[in-house]
Formats: C-alpha cells, sequence, structure tokens
C-alpha cells in the first residue's frame, strides 16, 4: 500500500474494504473487513473455506468429486496495487484477492493460475496485453419481471440520448478506478449496450474485467436498474458476448503483424491463433461456460460458432480486426468468450492454448472470407471449418479429453473447476430459457 492508500483507509472516508475474488462459477464474490482492522488484515487478509472454490451457481453447497469439502482454510491476501474506491459505494473500497494457503499461492486461485501462464509466456520472450469487450443489458424490474429500458437499433441515437445519465456515471466510475474508457454505443438488443475499454497487460485485463462487471452493476442499482451480463436473456434479441482482444509484444514491439507481408499476421501470431482454434472445443468451457452461453452460439448471429478464422469475418470465432494503423493487424478478437466466464480463467487458458500452438509449430488454416454456415457440410469438411460444441455438455466432454489444457490447469484446479461445470450442467440442462434467466440475471 502507498501512504496515500493507508491515509484514505485510516480516514473515516471508507468504512469497509471488500476483497475480492471469482469462483469456479464464475460468481464475482467478496468478504470486507472495517478500516478499524487494517492492520489485523492488510498483510494476510480474510479466510474462506477451500470449498468455496467447489459452489455450482445454483447454491451454496460443493459439487460432488470437487475433491473439496468442510475442512480446509484458504486465505484471500489483498493485492494492494488494485485497491479503488468505489465510486458507487463510496464508503467502500475494493482490492482483489490472491488465494493462499501456507504461504503460497493456492493451487486452485484462479488469479494465480494467470500468473502461471503469464510466466509461461515471459519464459519465451513474450509479454500478452489484453482487454475484454463487454455487451450488457439495462433493464428496469417490474412486476411483470424484467424490461428492456429501451427499444432502440443497433447504435441508435436515441438510445444513448435515453440512456445518457447512467452510462455517464458508469463510464464516470470506471475512469475513477483507472480503467481507460474507448468507445461507446447501443447494441443491437433492446437495452443492450456496449462500453469498450482499453487494452493492458495481462493480469491487469483481468482484474479490469472484475471490476468492469461489478462498476456496471453498481452504478445500475443507483439508477434502480438492473444490469444483466447473461449470455443470452430474451429469445428475440441479441446476445450479449464478452470477446477477447489479445496480442503478444516483446520489449515493447508488437508481434502480431508480419513486417514483410503488411496487413498479413507474422508466423508467430498465425501459430498462436492455431492453437486457440485446435484447443477452442475444450476451451469453451471455461471461456463460454454457462449453459446459457450455448443460446447464443448459433449460426448467422456473429457469435463465432464455427472454427475458423478470418479478417473482419464476425462469423468466425478468431476475427483479425482491421486497423488504419500501421503495421497491420494489431491483435486478434476471439469471439467464443461471455462474461459468465471467470477472466482469470478464460484468459490464461486462452494464452495456454496459444502458447502450445507456438510450440508445436502449428499452421493456420486458410482464412475464411464468408459467413462459415452459408457452406454445405462437405464444403465445411473440405475447408477444416467445423460447427463448435452446442451444449455446455459437449464442451465439458472436450476438455476432460484435452489433457494440454488439464495441465495447464493442474489437476486439483481442473478437477474442482470440472465438477462445478457437471454439477451445473446436469441441474440446469432440462430448464427453459425463461427458467434459465430467472436464476441467471443478477448472478452474471
Amino acid at each position: 500500500m502507498t501512504q496515500d492508500w493507508q491515509e484514505l483507509l485510516g480516514s473515516a472516508a471508507v468504512r469497509f474494504v471488500r476483497i475480492v475474488w471469482c469462483d469456479n462459477a464464475n460468481v464475482i464474490r467478496a468478504k470486507a473487513f472495517h478500516t478499524a482492522f487494517l492492520e489485523e488484515h492488510k498483510d494476510w487478509g480474510i479466510g474462506i473455506s477451500i470449498a468455496q472454490q467447489a459452489v455450482p451457481v445454483m447454491y451454496d453447497a460443493p459439487a460432488l468429486e470437487s475433491g473439496l469439502g468442510p475442512v480446509g482454510e484458504a486465505w484471500l491476501v489483498p493485492d494492494w496495487s488494485t485497491f479503488a474506491r468505489l465510486p458507487y459505494a463510496p464508503s467502500h473500497a475494493r482490492v482483489m484477492g490472491t488465494m493462499m494457503r501456507d504461504g503460497q499461492p493456492w493451487a486452485l486461485c484462479p488469479r494465480s493460475f494467470l500468473q502461471r501462464m503469464i510466466a509461461q509466456s515471459q519464459a519465451v520472450g513474450l509479454d500478452v496485453k489484453a482487454a475484454f469487450e463487454n455487451e450488457f443489458y439495462l433493464l428496469s424490474p417490474s412486476s411483470d419481471g424484467i424490461k428492456p429500458v429501451d427499444r432502440t437499433l443497433f447504435a441508435a441515437s436515441l438510445g444513448m440520448d435515453q440512456n445518457h445519465a447512467v452510462i455517464d456515471d458508469i463510464t464516470d466510475a470506471l475512469i475513477a478506478q483507472g480503467i481507460a474508457v474507448e468507445r461507446y454505443y447501443p447494441e443491437s438488443g433492446h437495452g443492450q449496450h456496449e462500453i469498450s475499454v482499453r487494452y493492458t497487460d495481462a493480469m491487469a485485463a483481468a482484474d479490469q474485467q472484475i471490476a468492469f462487471r461489478e462498476t456496471v452493476r453498481g452504478v445500475a442499482l443507483q439508477h434502480g436498474l438492473i444490469a444483466s451480463f447473461v449470455p443470452k436473456l430474451f429469445a428475440d434479441q441479441a446476445g450479449s458476448g464478452c470477446h477477447l482482444h489479445l496480442s503478444l509484444w516483446r520489449q515493447g514491439e508488437n508481434l502480431m503483424p508480419n513486417r514483410q507481408n503488411p496487413g498479413e499476421l507474422s508466423p508467430l501470431a498465425q501459430s498462436f491463433i492455431a492453437g486457440i482454434l485446435d484447443h477452442l472445443p475444450a476451451l469453451m468451457a471455461i471461456t463460454t461456460p454457462s449453459i446459457n452461453s450455448y443460446r447464443r452460439l448459433q449460426p448467422h448471429f456473429w457469435s463465432g460458432a464455427f472454427r475458423c478464422w478470418g479478417h473482419d469475418n464476425r462469423e468466425a470465432a478468431v476475427r483479425i480486426p482491421s486497423s488504419p494503423s500501421q503495421p497491420s493487424p494489431t491483435h486478434l478478437e476471439l469471439k467464443t468468450v461471455d462474461a459468465s466466464a471467470n477472466p482469470y480463467l478464460a484468459l490464461g487458458a486462452t494464452i495456454a492454448a496459444g502458447l502450445n500452438g507456438i510450440k508445436r509449430g502449428l499452421i493456420l488454416p486458410n482464412e475464411v472470407t464468408r459467413d462459415p454456415g452459408t457452406f454445405s457440410e462437405s464444403e465445411r469438411r473440405e475447408r477444416q471449418i467445423d460447427r463448435l460444441p452446442t451444449t455446455l455438455g459437449e464442451a465439458i466432454d472436450h476438455l476432460k479429453q484435452d489433457t494440454h489444457l488439464l495441465n495447464a490447469l493442474g489437476s486439483p484446479l481442473a478437477q474442482a473447476f470440472l465438477a462445478v461445470r457437471q454439477a451445473e450442467w446436469a441441474a440446469m440442462q432440462g430448464m427453459t430459457l425463461e427458467e434459465e434467466v430467472e436464476m441467471l440475471v443478477e448472478r452474471y
């Protein structure tokens, strides 16, 4: 902690410090200590049951076969570099927690997993920069259930006018926490909006995603609204993605563009993307981990339902965005990600998949220059285009067979994560969309 933070926490301005974590159900949780007891908690944090990493989204009880139970304690140790006073709850502050046991990072800690993947990248001379691009709905609670706050169309200026007060407050709150807001527009769904934030280093990007979700929700509540990141809220409206933008760097140089062939990807970037595509069916159990996620991932909805890539192809799972800056391209966009994902696990597993592609020297398939859903099955086979998993159950089965991703996670984390996914799949696979939304609307 800096002296300024200590002075703030020693004043009457902040009463509670929330130590925040994201569990294997991908729910953001926190325990808080009163600032009167700062000295007691600033180094060691707060204890939680180890079973907390086995809790599915439906209830507060550990999933079977997780390897976790009622005996054992982990410690949420605050990372004071992430400290932020909460503009939407100014008597509270937030700090991200790292899970520790016996003085060491716990094997089931999502932040520690991402840190391991960052270390693996750095071991081969690579720095990863990233940003999560969120879509979310603003909803008005009513006696008839939730209703979108507007009925406007994509990028409609009317939607901006109708929602400027809450969007401005969200933006101000993000900026006050050091998060750089780049772009905003109403999205395709009624009441749906997108706010894009600037890329940063990998760990900061995942921390930023937690802060983003918390801030959007907190500010919306101040306006009497519900903000929801659930992937598919309404059958007749657009789903909400959380696309992952990622680039590879070395000593301040972006390694994504091919310096000899402008407009093309470098060989390194091609192998990294080939690794992501190779592992994508299994990776989706981590990046699109909710049963509801697969209602969004449909052909012809710009959600990335097919395993392929292309320049500015919004139907491909991996899009290479064009850029007016040179050299180009600057980064990749993984579309099969939504905000029901734990950002530490999603980003860490994506890095693991990409590094595996580099290690194996994988060759990137030919790019797809049209909607892959318009090809016949035989044409897709010829072009090495696969339909990605259509259910969480399928993605779980792929992850169980992906030894590289399982080894990257480590046995304890993989066991608990899969147990939570299995519990959610077993409990929710027969639910209607309305039943899913009723359960999840305020959890994601």
